[in-house]
């Protein structure tokens, strides 16, 4: 059963540039320009319209864009929850700036090892992960480490946990590993990973969300019953103001805003695309993060439910549900 008709996210692409290379993503490979102000005020004004709730300003690596701060304020000023993950090469020159603007800030760490994590990423930002957390901090900031996990790094959590995050009183996020397009990313979670993030995920201070694991433990999305929301559930924009479809990492289409989202996203062309959502066959065994956790949120079913504890559990320690009812 649907509960949820309208889209609830925005993946707001800013720039596809990127000052790290990490191995398992391809995104800083290519060629980008940067969104404009006046294009993501014209924007924010439809994505209200149209239901949107949460806006995650993403990359590549957000905090190249100069004007970060001020697409933030167009954010919070038409009441949306913001979202932003960075590397954290850059938040010390961004920190004060951006105080107070992100509701859900997520620093990428992916080793409590400063070589194994600068290697992973392909540039050397551990230290500056451990230096942007002393700056949140200082200025009343409680930002999440975000550990993208690998069956090679599984077994760091928890020294992570216990070396970065309960010292620091941080939320950690587990994000399993996903593949798309050519990207390699080693060998898959097996049950035997799986497992132990299920343990991991009833932590205190530890946030996975359990119907990632589930969906693992059945293969991912299926075409023939998809649980894939991603083209209702979530919009695209990329940094040339394009509406991407049926989402980013799939992209099959693209159509250029042109300042009418609204009527851009109730078009024949767009709904018929939508209608095809996790229904395409590069769709088959899909477990990508990005779209399938707004897609639990959006339909009662199996994931819904495994899905709400740990929902439940990160809002409530954030404090982001209360802007939900304003």
């Amino acid at each position: 059963m649907r509960l949820i008709s309208k889209p609830v996210l925005c993946n707001y692409y800013v720039t596809y540039r990127c000052n790290a290379t990490c191995g398992f993503c391809d995104i800083w490979e290519k060629p980008s320009p940067y969104v404009t102000p006046e294009a993501v005020e014209q924007n924010m004004r439809d994505l209200k319209k149209l239901g949107v709730k949460v806006i995650d300003f993403t990359g590549g690596e957000p905090l190249l864009h100069r004007e970060m701060d001020t697409l933030l304020r167009i954010a919070k000023k038409y009441g949306m929850i913001t979202t932003l993950t960075t590397n954290a090469l850059l938040y010390p020159k961004w920190a004060e700036r951006l105080k107070g603007l992100i509701d859900m800030l997520h620093f990428s760490l992916d080793s409590p090892d400063k070589a194994e994590h600068d290697t992973l990423r392909g540039v050397a930002c551990f230290d500056f992960v451990l230096e942007s957390i002393e700056k949140a901090k200082a200025l009343g900031e409680r930002p999440d480490i975000i550990f993208t996990v690998f069956n090679h790094n599984i077994h760091l959590i928890k020294r992570m946990y216990e070396e970065i995050c309960l010292p620091n009183n941080l939320i950690l996020i587990l994000n399993p590993s996903f593949e798309y397009n050519q990207v390699e990313v080693g060998t898959g979670l097996q049950k035997k990973e799986l497992d132990i993030l299920s343990y991991w995920a009833k932590q205190k201070n530890i946030y996975i969300n359990e119907a990632f694991i589930q969906l693992r433990l059945d293969g991912g999305n299926h075409t023939a019953d998809p649980v894939c929301k991603a083209a209702s559930s979530t919009l695209v924009i990329s940094p040339e103001n394009k509406l991407v479809l049926p989402c980013y990492h799939l992209g099959t289409d693209s159509f250029q805003i042109e300042n009418n989202l609204f009527d851009l996203y109730h078009s024949k062309e767009v709904r018929a695309i939508i209608a095809q959502e996790g229904k395409l066959d590069a769709c088959e065994g899909c477990t990508i993060n990005c779209y399938m956790q707004p897609s639990f949120a959006v339909e009662i079913n199996k994931y819904w439910f495994k899905a709400m504890p740990s929902t439940l559990k990160y809002s409530r320690e954030k404090g982001t549900w209360k802007q939900l009812f304003r």
